[in-house]
């Protein structure tokens, strides 16, 4: 009994020093720089990409690929000569084994993405694997950019690197729009000192969550270099 009570104590106290860490981390920088540092938004391309790749997320209708929809169909609509390749896995035993591809290319329609330029790319059912299938059909020199969340986006490149592409940009799908200035004190025009930095230092939950889609991305992106895969 006395080496359980031990093992407890020792759970609760790393624990307890984690969300501490964690508490104390919300109220610095480094959560909001370690999630937009993923989003490499310095990761652009130097001309028009032939094809632009919407990575999937949770599928239809979750949050963050409808975000990776409306901001995919922006730059669809800016670059009208790109093909728009979706990338989501066919849900296999299903009588409808594309419904989400189908779902996913009727949101472009509304935003006026034509038929004809929307490919799909079912077969991949991770990052990695939908990188590999889109590089046997794509030539490697092809420009691509690349639109997914911004915490998946340093694994999403990375990983169509590693398949062979030579010129890879990226398009994160922010949810509101990235504004470094915020973390710059008396840097915005709009709001003096002391309103940023209450916005900035007791915006905890969102810091706090943040740390979470970080650490989970850290995790996922040490599998991918340990199986080679970045």
């Amino acid at each position: 009994m006395k080496w359980i009570k031990k093992c407890l104590i020792g759970l609760l106290l790393t624990f307890g020093s984690i969300s501490l860490i964690m508490l104390f981390l919300a109220f610095t920088d480094i959560p909001y720089n370690a999630y937009h540092d993923l989003a490499m938004r310095k990761d652009t391309l130097t001309s028009p990409p032939d094809a632009i790749v919407i990575m999937g997320g949770d599928g239809m209708p979750s949050p963050n690929t409808l975000m990776r929809l409306y901001h995919g169909a922006e730059a669809a609509n800016e670059f009208k000569k790109a093909y728009v390749i979706l990338a989501m896995p066919y849900n296999k035993g299903a009588e409808d084994s594309l419904r989400q591809l189908r779902m996913m290319a009727e949101e472009l329609r509304l935003k006026k993405v034509r038929d004809h330029r929307i490919i799909f790319e079912p077969l991949g059912y991770n990052t990695h694997t939908q990188a590999l299938q889109i590089s046997k059909v794509m030539d490697h020199n092809s420009p691509i950019l690349i639109i997914s969340s911004p915490e998946h986006m340093y694994r999403a490149l990375n990983s169509f690197r590693k398949a062979g592409f030579k010129h890879v940009g990226g398009r994160a799908g922010f949810e509101v729009p990235s504004d470094e200035s915020r973390l710059q004190r008396g840097q915005d025009e709009d709001e003096d000192e002391d309103v940023q930095n209450l916005n900035l230092r007791y915006n905890l939950w969102s810091y706090l969550q943040y740390e979470i889609i970080v650490m989970r991305e850290y995790a996922a992106i040490a599998y991918y270099w340990w199986k080679g895969w970045i």
